[in-house]
């Protein structure tokens, strides 16, 4: 006679198999609570997986809550400084409104390659020095910009007596040139500012110590 019910405690360890049960005779009735779970709980997992962004990139297109670091930075914290600071003086400076500093500001002092002509780039300072070994000629700069302002910094080598003549960019009062000074070591400085793109108004500040 076929069993109505099988229990556990009538089954010998390993002599059910397979092949012992009709196809489909068990249902989801049949199977414990416990099972059904797990099979959820997997189906839940494998459907967060595939949702997931791939590890080469993707695109978000929800919300992102998270407390976690990347590259040692906490997001969390992070996020709550910029959302802060974002209408206050703190905030990024904008290029298109006025600004006002209640710190002081300053630029790097570029140190220019001294040579028979000597190369200037304004896109990457807007004050630069160089120490003479011999007489030179400032040449016209590269990427002139009108309004650019800032400063040479003009130091004689321990020899001293360099001279240096200018590119024809360079307009100085009166269209005389200053003659820089001549002692071992002395500094002269050069400010200028650009009303052109080929022209740079400029004066001399001359042994200055």
């Amino acid at each position: 006679m076929p069993l109505t019910r099988i229990k556990a405690s009538v089954i010998i360890d390993g002599t059910l198999g397979t092949a012992d049960i009709a196809d489909d005779a068990v249902t989801a009735a049949k199977i414990a609570n416990a099972v059904n779970t797990d099979i959820a709980t997997g189906v839940t997992a494998n459907t967060t997986a595939n949702a997931a962004l791939p590890k080469a990139g993707g695109a978000m297109t929800g919300a992102i809550t998270t407390n976690s670091t990347f590259d040692g930075v906490d997001i969390a914290t992070r996020d709550a400084v910029l959302t802060s600071t974002t209408n206050t003086a703190n905030a990024a400076a904008s290029l298109s409104a006025a600004q006002t500093f209640t710190a002081g500001q300053r630029g790097e002092i570029t140190a220019l390659t001294d040579a028979s002509s000597i190369a200037t780039n304004l896109a990457l300072s807007n004050n630069f020095s160089v120490t003479l070994g011999g007489s030179r000629t400032l040449a016209n700069p590269t990427n002139i910009v009108a309004g650019q302002s800032g400063s040479f910094f003009i130091t004689q080598d321990g020899t001293g007596s360099r001279t240096l003549a200018y590119g024809s960019n360079f307009k100085f009062v009166g269209g005389t040139a200053p003659t820089l000074s001549t002692a071992a070591a002395s500094v002269d400085r050069i400010d200028y500012i650009a009303k052109s793109s080929t022209i740079i108004h400029a004066v001399a500040s001359l042994d200055v110590k």
